[in-house]
């Protein structure tokens, strides 16, 4: 029972941020500052997961060498412009064969 209420206080916690984000005027979303953190947000998130992703293993720091490989290479193709499938397969081929002859 305990896991269900705590999963609906999640669900009514995200749905009570989104009509929030909704109820936010406009005029204040216009200025300049809060408009460059507002575009930088999503940006940082997902670079955040990144990292998470690349160097932990559940609870404790893993600097797995194919795996900061693939991610490396990841960068590099979304710095080259690639299409995102590229830049997936570019990643995960490359821990791949790191993996295959490591």
């Amino acid at each position: 029972m305990t896991l269900w209420v705590l999963v609906a206080a999640t669900a009514l916690g995200c749905y009570l941020e989104k009509v929030a984000g909704y109820l936010v005027p406009a005029d204040v979303l216009a200025r300049p500052r809060v408009r460059r953190v507002v575009e930088l947000l999503p940006v940082a998130l997902l670079a955040a997961l990144v990292v998470v992703q690349a160097v932990a293993d559940g609870r404790r720091w893993d600097f797995d060498g194919p795996r900061l490989a693939g991610v490396a290479a990841g960068a590099l193709a979304v710095w080259r412009r690639a299409p995102f499938l590229v830049v997936v397969l570019a990643a995960a081929a490359t821990a791949a064969l790191l993996r295959l002859l490591g």
